[in-house]
């Protein structure tokens, strides 16, 4: 077990150590030259498959559109920039974007990021959400879909969250925390719970979409300024190569795409793709509504945006 937990802190101190600083440009010396770049942020995790894919998909197309990415090392970082205008777009937790519209950024969202994907993982001594009463709970913000679920799981215990201690941690400190004792379970961005499981290092009490089938968690989003300067015919085909990217990764694309932008092992990137789904990512109404009424219900976001205001609908 020692053993374990040593290689789970150099596996944390290399990811880490991938994310430090404020943010970094990827392939710096790529050539833009005569095409309308786009420069999206994102954090390095499986959620953001579906971006990497459309970076490639255009440039083997020699598309007019150029996809510029920019990586983050946490969320606070990434929503600064994105609602600052500082970046076009990035893929985001869908709630924390919903909440600064709420708050009179202008933001739109695209598309979806993925499907389902995420997990709720606890310690090996929980056998049972009941156990966790008492216990404490990890999520990377109280702004996204992993509050969410942490809140159904507890559900399934007849727990309420007065029953348990929640606590917001980054990412990366998360299958650490768990393996050290620091916290007994959490719920986050993939492959963080990945690393746990695959490990043996704890035990996934619940798959997403045992508690929220076609849970939405992050999504592709832009701010208006963006839309304005690239114009309609822009914004809409990078919305249809986006949708068509999610199409096309199947599951020898994602272990390619996760290998190249992830640098994870091939045991735990194996097991984060067995979670996620990037099919049909457009933004349906109904889809919508029900997460809108979740970030209501469990104290999110009392006034979320509407769809008509919040979601950039492809002219067709």
């Amino acid at each position: 077990m020692k053993g374990q937990i040593l290689a789970l802190a150099c596996c944390a101190g290399a990811i880490l150590a991938a994310l430090s600083g404020c943010a970094q440009t990827d392939r710096e010396s790529e050539s833009f030259e005569g095409k309308t770049v786009v420069t999206l942020g994102y954090l390095p995790i499986t959620h953001a498959l579906a971006l990497f894919q459309l970076k490639e998909t255009l440039a083997a197309e020699d598309s007019p559109i150029a996809v510029k990415l920019q990586k983050f090392g946490n969320w606070s970082d990434l929503t600064d920039a994105l609602n600052a205008g500082r970046i076009d777009g990035a893929s985001v937790l869908i709630q924390l974007a919903m909440s600064a519209k709420s708050k009179g950024v202008d933001l739109k969202v695209v598309a979806l990021g993925h499907k389902d994907g995420n997990v709720v993982v606890a310690s090996n001594k929980i056998e049972k959400v009941e156990d966790l009463k008492g216990k404490k709970i990890a999520i990377p913000s109280t702004q996204s879909s992993h509050f969410i679920l942490v809140q159904e799981a507890l559900k399934r215990g007849n727990l309420t969250p007065s029953d348990v201690k929640i606590v917001q941690l980054a990412p990366t400190e998360m299958p650490f925390s768990l393996a050290s004792g620091a916290v007994d379970a959490y719920c986050v961005a993939e492959p963080f719970g990945a690393q746990t499981a695959a490990r043996g290092l704890g035990r996934v009490l619940f798959d997403s979409k045992e508690l929220w089938d076609d849970s939405i968690c992050c999504g592709l989003v832009l701010n208006q300024r963006a839309i304005d300067a690239l114009g309609t015919e822009r914004v809409d085909a990078l919305a249809e190569k986006y949708l068509a990217s999610g199409e096309s990764l199947d599951l020898e694309r994602s272990r390619e795409l996760a290998k190249r932008y992830l640098g994870q092992s091939p045991e735990v990137l194996e097991t984060s793709l067995k979670w996620i789904r990037f099919g049909d990512l457009s933004i349906d109404p109904e889809a919508y509504r029900d997460l809108s009424d979740r970030v209501r219900d469990y104290g999110i976001n009392a006034e979320p945006p509407s769809y008509e205001d919040f979601v950039y609908v492809v002219e067709r």
